[in-house]
């Protein structure tokens, strides 16, 4: 296995390599062709290829140089307007040395974590120096973005990889470095990454190295400090059977002993009861009793009590639908 991270390993190189995004794809790749690029923004969830998209296309643009004409900036490290007065407007105001492409490109990641000065300083440096540079402003949420500035962007929207999509990277991924992968071991590494590819690689790298190259169920939640899916299944069929103080043990175990998170503990509960195999109506039922301990324990509550509530008013419904 190789020691080199693999989300960078892996990382596609070019457009026609990013996974998912057709839509997206197609629209950036007419721009490569014509070697012309508004200003972007790129606006969606974590893990989704925003960063690996832009990268990908200045590649495409610039040939195998081109680190040399683009600078990357993380505005959650710089967030305020000083950033914008120095390293951008230095970099944004000359054109680029021996290129075709009469621009460079600025890539200002977390864009939504700068500050509404440093925003409106960058929309009038944007302004200035559009000959010489194209912007790209990557961010999870638009509404942080002013409005000035996204009226000045091509807006591209990301949403969450397919699962089908998350699932053959990573056996692709695992099949090249020899990883012997599970498919328990697969659906553990889907359900707590929840779209973000880049979380996906960087679990089951860590899974793999932790066990020599050997990833199952087990190991992925080993590795994540998160409770078993079998765990928590066994704890809430033990509460539905009636066995309330059993299941009060078992949780107490993994409360006190493995010192897992209340959140964590009640999020799989949630995720096991919709794969029982009970009436729709009885899921609904048990949803809303895990939402109002969610609330609770967002208020600030104890996990082992509201937790053994739960597992208390679990019993009792158990019994009621065995009548």
């Amino acid at each position: 296995m190789s020691i080199e991270l693999w989300t960078e390993k892996y990382r596609p190189r070019t457009l026609d390599e990013v996974v998912d995004h057709e839509e997206v794809i197609s629209r950036l790749k007419r721009f490569v062709e014509e070697r012309n690029i508004p200003h972007l923004l790129f606006v969606g969830p974590a893990g989704v290829g925003k960063t690996t998209t832009i990268l990908a296309l200045a590649q495409d643009l610039y040939g195998p140089g081109y680190m040399n004409f683009i600078l990357e900036l993380n505005a959650s490290d710089e967030r305020g307007i000083n950033v914008i007065r120095e390293k951008v407007k230095f970099f944004a105001r000359t054109a680029p040395m021996r290129s075709e492409v009469p621009f460079k490109i600025l890539i200002m990641d977390e864009a939504d974590s700068l500050t509404a000065a440093a925003q409106h300083a960058l929309r009038r440096t944007m302004e200035r120096y559009t000959k010489t540079c194209r912007f790209c402003l990557i961010g999870n949420y638009s509404e942080n973005i002013i409005e000035p500035i996204q009226s000045r962007c091509s807006v591209f929207r990301f949403g969450h990889l397919s699962e089908r999509d998350i699932r053959e990277r990573i056996r692709y991924i695992a099949n090249c470095e020899g990883v012997k992968l599970l498919e328990s071991g697969l659906d553990a590494i889907l359900e707590a990454s929840r779209g973000d590819l880049r979380k996906a690689i960087n679990i089951l790298q860590t899974a793999a190295a932790s066990k020599g190259g050997y990833v199952d169920e087990d190991v992925v939640f080993s590795v994540l400090g998160r409770v078993s899916p079998k765990e928590v299944r066994q704890m809430l069929l033990l509460s539905l059977e009636g066995r309330f103080l059993e299941a009060r043990e078992a949780l107490r175990r993994l409360l006190l002993e493995e010192g897992l998170a209340g959140e964590d503990i009640l999020r799989q509960i949630y995720s096991q009861v919709l794969r029982l195999q009970i009436p729709e109506s009885w899921k609904v039922r048990l949803s809303e009793m895990i939402g109002e301990i969610d609330y609770r324990l967002t208020q600030g509550a104890r996990p082992e009590i509201q937790l053994g509530a739960l597992l208390a008013k679990l019993a009792l419904a158990g019994e009621e639908m065995r009548r």
